[in-house]
């Protein structure tokens, strides 16, 4: 979240799409019933299901799944067309006057540099022309044709009304109303929030729906102010806290990156990652990188990482591809891998094509399971007739299950959609032989070093020079690993401006990451978490809900990253002279000397606003991108495509052009490709959702969600029902490509058959709670039908749209 749920009761129009707050998020949709009754606000769903978030929504319109970005884009055009947009914000605070290279071109669906037999893009042209200065060019007049306010206008301007029914689905005047609900908050006076959640992740192009709906809100000036927002509803209590941490494949803590395998120079890895500023007397924070890497790099080697030896650079791996979810399991397929940990996670039932897993787990030497719970994962070789029908004679993987406990039988931290850091306490003891799994893996280590120790082996330097500086090595506690992530000070810190004061004694903990250094004398496991557990205590265990401003702004209540922000770009609420552009409510404010207000300021809190400085300063253009320059695999400006399975068998904004059918970069592999259903055989389109009564795969195990949901079912429309002969409550078979599975039919009027292209689509609704394992009624993994194909930027598989039959069982 760019803001936070309690924030949430501020906006006057919320916008929910790609999520259902109301039945997936249930606690933190009370903010929304809040600006309901509090706020007059006005709801609006748009999602192809009849939701209840959509049953007390003061809007509905339909969509067909995987459609999002046309829907959104057309939103833009009709903003830039009826002029309702935020023109102080968009002229000072985006790079609508910036001027993109000469050389930069979009055709028939692919931008310049593109390789189709890689299916990836050079993207040296992706970029704003440069002064001799150095600096970007700019036309203020936003006249020149490669401005990129002008090629915005140029690229949407395919993106019609009649383009969005056509595709989508949606009729026009929903549409339409859509459009005036989200104008209305173009005024500085109105705000409006988007609410989004799986349902835009997880898609092929899912990076890109998200990046369009934020550029909806930049156009209305609704970043970086109380009510606005581009806000991710996380689906599980931690997963902000494990992005946050750098547990996806390509990163490190703090949104970091790991070094690619020809990044074998150290200064050229901190030199690429340290952004210069592209305007004058912009803050581009990046520039701080190298001080965030050295601390991490003293908190995880300490003494073996020297200046000498570049902070211990060659203990990091180099990367030669991504090791993402998806190509970890097409290795096990391949035969490439001996052995898998699966901490807390039940892949056979959360990656995609059921088959594909069975076939890799299979092939490894050993498994092992951390988790609470007996797993599908843990018993993928057991044989559960048509749910796991295997052979397990023919499976010689061990099994080695490693009982965990659950997050109320630790202390520790979770870490929320609104980035707070909220500390936890033991409620209970856990049972039998479970133990953490900071023991586990703190076990795991120590032995694995001593064997390294004691036998040698290839390149042990990074597992025997580990950090490791806990009172028990082999169960380090929550609250010590709590204060290496917030960071500490190695030797007492001189004050730069004057070198015989000393701001911070050795071994003290940091206030914040303004103190962590590039020469070795702090260390931080996450520079985002500094200060989390500073000087004063555990900020995170704070439980003051005062709320002196009566807007939300709780800054005594937990910690939120960074520094205790609860608003990111929180500068972008006030015009460049620092006037709140709402003075009802406002977050900050420039006092003539001082930023000051309910919130952090996220800027430079003595910066005058006469400096020009801009409010989006992790960016070295000081300002937001409409134009994403590289930062997208796909391209500058998001680019409608068709999930790969789709319904009609082409883009259609381009149907006769094969290649952009849909995401030309998305992460696919040959043989998952070939294996795409057709709508020939498959011809309704699948979509997967979570229920209120349910948690993931959890719940199937405790009774009393079993006996509210007992047994697994999938949604049809009235009319897709009437027309295969299927009355509620007949068991169907649903079968992709890849397999099938069978449930009870549930017929409502939730799904409507809409007109896509001249033709009728009808979706059929799936839950994904049920599983082989458990104490609920036995069922299907409802991934044995999703395809193996990802987002081309988070690598996030495509389960919300894709190809089934359906029939009676």
């Amino acid at each position: 979240m760019t803001n936070h749920w309690v924030d949430i009761k501020n906006a006057d129009v919320v916008l929910i799409m790609g999520g259902n707050a109301a039945e997936a998020h249930p606690c933190g949709f009370k903010w929304v019933t809040e600006a309901k009754a509090h706020n007059k606000a006005k709801l609006i769903v748009v999602d192809p299901r009849f939701t209840r978030s959509a049953s007390v929504a003061d809007f509905y319109a339909p969509i067909r799944t995987g459609t999002d970005i046309i829907f959104l884009g057309g939103v833009i055009k009709y903003l830039l067309d009826h002029d309702k947009i935020q023109h102080e914000y968009v002229r000072n605070y985006t790079d609508f006057s910036f001027i993109v290279r000469e050389d930069f071109m979009f055709d028939a669906g692919l931008y310049s540099g593109y390789n189709a037999e890689k299916r990836s893009y050079d993207k040296s042209s992706w970029d704003y022309e440069r002064g001799e200065d150095g600096y970007v060019k700019t036309d203020p007049t936003l006249e020149h044709p490669r401005s990129v306010y002008q090629l915005l206008k140029k690229h949407y301007s395919r993106y019609t009304e009649d383009m969005v029914e056509r595709v989508c689905g949606t009729p026009r005047d929903k549409f339409l109303k859509v459009c005036e609900m989200l104008a209305s908050t173009a005024g500085k006076d109105r705000a409006a929030t988007i609410l989004y959640a799986l349902g835009w992740t997880q898609h092929s192009i899912g990076s890109q729906i998200i990046r369009t709906g934020a550029m909806v809100q930049l156009l209305l000036g609704n970043i970086g102010i109380a009510g606005g927002g581009m806000n991710a509803l996380r689906g599980h209590s931690n997963i902000q806290g494990l992005t946050d941490l750098g547990l996806m494949s390509n990163l490190l803590p703090g949104y970091m990156t790991l070094p690619n395998e020809p990044e074998q120079d150290y200064g050229k890895y901190i030199e690429t990652r340290t952004q210069k500023p592209l305007r004058p007397n912009q803050l581009s924070y990046w520039q701080n990188y190298n001080k965030f890497h050295v601390s991490l790099m003293k908190a995880w080697w300490g003494k073996a990482a020297t200046a000498e030896n570049n902070w211990a650079f060659d203990y990091l791996p180099k990367l030669d591809k991504l090791y993402d979810m998806l190509q970890v399991y097409e290795l096990m397929v391949q035969g490439k891998m001996n052995g898998y940990i699966a901490q807390g996670f039940n892949p056979l039932a959360a990656a995609p094509n059921k088959a594909k897993l069975n076939d890799g787990f299979a092939k490894l030497k050993f498994l092992v399971i951390m988790d609470p719970l007996v797993t599908e994962t843990s018993e993928f070789w057991r044989n559960a007739g048509e749910a796991n029908d295997v052979d397990p004679a023919k499976i010689q993987t061990e099994v080695f299950r490693l009982p965990t406990t659950c997050f109320a039988e630790e202390d520790g931290t979770l870490v929320n959609s609104g980035r707070w850091l909220q500390w936890h306490w033991k409620g209970a003891e856990p049972p039998g032989e479970a133990k953490s799994d900071i023991e586990i893996m703190a076990l795991i280590f120590t032995r694995l070093r001593k064997m390294y120790q004691e036998e040698g082996g290839k390149y042990p330097d990074p597992i025997v020079n580990l950090s490791w500086p806990y009172a028990n090595p082999q169960n380090p506690t929550a609250e010590e690993l709590a204060k290496e992530y917030s960071g500490r000070a190695l030797v007492d810190l001189a004050d730069p401006k004057d070198p015989a004061k000393i701001t911070r004694k050795g071994g003290e903990q940091l206030a914040g990451f303004a103190e962590l250094r590039d020469d070795g004398s702090t260390a931080s496991g996450c520079w985002i978490f500094a200060g989390a557990w500073g000087p004063g205590g555990n900020l995170m265990a704070r439980r003051d809900n005062s709320d002196p401003t009566g807007i939300g702004q709780t800054l005594s209540w937990a910690w939120a990253w960074p520094a205790n922000r609860r608003i990111l770009y929180n500068r972008a609420s006030c015009d460049p002279s620092g006037k709140p552009f709402d003075p009802r409510r406002s977050l900050i404010s420039w006092n003539g000397k001082a930023w000051v207000g309910a919130d952090i300021p996220d800027f430079k809190g003595d910066e005058n606003p006469d400096g020009g400085m801009g409010p989006f300063i992790m960016n070295p253009e000081g300002v937001a991108r409409f134009f994403a320059r590289a930062g997208m695999a796909e391209g500058p400006f998001p680019e409608h495509y068709e999930p790969f399975e789709t319904p009609l068998g082409y883009n259609p904004l381009y149907p006769k052009a094969k290649g952009v059918t849909s995401n030309p970069a998305a992460r696919v592999f040959k043989d998952d490709l070939a294996a795409m259903g057709t709508v020939d055989n498959f011809p309704y389109v699948a979509t997967t959702y979570r229920l209120t009564e349910h948690f993931h795969y959890w719940t199937k195990n405790v009774r009393i969600n079993a006996i509210l949901q007992p047994e697994q079912f999938v949604e049809l429309g009235e009319a897709l029902a009437q027309e295969l002969g299927i009355a509620n409550g007949t068991r169907v078979k649903v079968s992709s490509n890849r397999g099938y599975i069978k449930a009870v039919a549930l017929v409502t009027k939730r799904l409507r058959a809409l007109t896509v292209e001249g033709k009728t689509v009808h979706h059929v609704g799936i839950p994904i709670h049920w599983g082989f394992v458990g104490i609920a009624k036995p069922g299907f993994l409802t991934n044995t039908l999703t395809p193996f194909v990802g987002d081309g930027n988070s690598q996030t598989p495509e389960f919300k749209s894709f190809l089934v039959k359906v029939e009676k069982a």
